[in-house]
């Protein structure tokens, strides 16, 4: 609930105020152009949903 609540205030805030939309624009062009930091995040959003090992196989 909380989260569509959030959504919903920044979809607001980047139809209201249209130099938000290019900013946000700016800064997602940047952050996808970091290889290293694109790779951070994907593997930070991929991490709950890997299966656990729970000891060394020998």
């Amino acid at each position: 609930m909380m989260r569509w609540l959030l959504f919903g205030a920044l979809l607001g805030v980047l139809l209201l105020v249209p130099s938000v939309t290019t900013l946000a624009a700016a800064v997602a062009s940047w952050a996808i152009g970091q290889p290293v930091l694109l790779a951070f995040v994907l593997g930070a959003a991929a991490r709950p949903h890997l299966p656990r090992m729970r000891r060394w196989a020998r």
